[in-house]
């Protein structure tokens, strides 16, 4: 089959692999019919997370079609089109019995943080993505969800990550009626994640990016006010001045490691990796959100230390909140939304090409050419 390869930092290619094979009786295997590029495959393509091996497949965000279970499988069969939650969980250890499928203790049993994902370096459980013509599905009886015979594939697809990771962006911001909520980063998650924001009553959302195309893009998606950092000064300065001094009532950084915007940060995070990332935003969003506020945290940083102000967010009150989604939990929700009209994922959709040029979407996405903010892969077997 052909499946996207990691070769090193900014080195990948489309090869010639097997097809996975059943390893257990509750696995399936799933033939990929859409797969998405995601900002944080660019943390593992720009060698900012540990132990990303060559070999590896990439790809967390995919939908397909089962054409083979597990002697142990009942709940999907041959032939049922499915969503892929990015989390690979059990759905029955401690944590997956309290919804936090992101932290299931059976997927990834040498981690005493994260659970297993796909796709995303043997931090996180060794698992191969679906960047591939094929992928193997553990728990085959817990994690895919069967795709309602009349949502679009370009919708379902968004619904592995970008919408679950968007909104409870949102939800882990405890947005109260009228809340001013300023969202760190117009990559897809924070698009998403300024969308939802109304859905929880906020009374105004702001978006702070440096595309000036994202922020556009985030104006007519998520009816958001947006901003460029390099033209506003001190985004924390900004935001107190725009809030009567006060402070944001809830901030969200969907940015993670990869922040722009202080020289420090990014030599130390980005360059030198000393640090797990760089933490641009986390400072800013600490910085700018009210005392007794909400910081919400879904941009991705690496397992390792980060310099951040906590002295500040001890004084000043503030309750933070973070984790990688629990996409099963949201899913019924989510699917609701899109087939109700309330939420439109594919119109996130920039750009579509085929699994065989993964290299120049890669490229494309990560130096942020041709307007480039969401890409999805077609594998060839996606046509049969």
């Amino acid at each position: 089959m052909l499946a996207m390869e990691y070769r090193g930092p900014k080195r990948i290619r489309a090869v010639q692999k097997p097809i996975p094979e059943i390893k257990h009786p509750q696995d399936a295997i799933v033939r990929v019919l859409r797969t998405c590029i995601c900002g944080s495959d660019l943390h593992l393509y720009n060698g900012n997370i540990p132990d990303t091996r060559v070999g590896s497949t990439f790809g967390h965000e995919f939908v397909g079609e089962i054409v083979e279970v597990g002697d142990a499988v009942t709940k999907v069969k041959v032939g049922d089109r499915v969503i892929v939650p990015f989390n690979i969980a059990c759905g029955e250890c401690h944590f997956c019995r309290q919804e936090m499928y992101g932290n299931c203790n059976e997927s990834n049993t040498e981690s005493s943080a994260i659970g297993a994902f796909y796709g995303y370096s043997h931090t996180s459980g060794g698992f191969d993505g679906g960047q591939a013509e094929y992928a193997r599905v553990p728990y085959a009886n817990f994690g895919p969800t069967i795709i309602p015979d009349d949502m679009d594939l370009d919708d379902a697809v968004l619904l592995t990550d970008v919408i679950p990771t968007g909104y409870q962006g949102a939800e882990m911001a405890g947005i109260q009626t009228g809340d001013t909520v300023v969202v760190f980063g117009a990559g897809p998650i924070g698009i998403v994640a300024a969308r939802c924001a109304w859905l929880f009553g906020a009374g105004r959302v702001i978006i702070i990016d440096k595309e000036d195309y994202r922020l556009e893009f985030a104006r007519n998606y998520s009816y958001c006010e947006a901003y460029n950092f390099q033209e506003i000064g001190d985004p924390a300065l900004f935001i107190k001045k725009q809030t009567d001094w006060l402070g944001a009532d809830c901030v969200i950084d969907a940015v993670g490691a990869e922040a722009a915007g202080n020289t420090l940060q990014t030599i130390t995070g980005r360059k030198l990796l000393l640090q797990a990332g760089s933490a641009t935003a986390l400072h800013w969003a600490i910085n700018s959100v009210k005392k007794g506020g909400v910081v919400s945290i879904v941009g991705v940083y690496g397992p390792t230390d980060n310099l951040i102000p906590i002295g500040n967010a001890m004084n000043k009150g503030l309750t933070i909140r973070g984790n990688q989604t629990s996409v099963k939990r949201l899913l019924p929700r989510l699917i609701d939304h899109v087939q109700n009209g309330v939420l439109k994922p594919k119109e996130l959709i920039t750009h579509r090409m085929p699994l065989e040029e993964v290299a120049d979407g890669y490229r494309m996405f990560s130096q942020k050419l041709d307007n480039c903010l969401k890409t999805v892969l077609m594998p060839p077997s996606a046509n049969q």
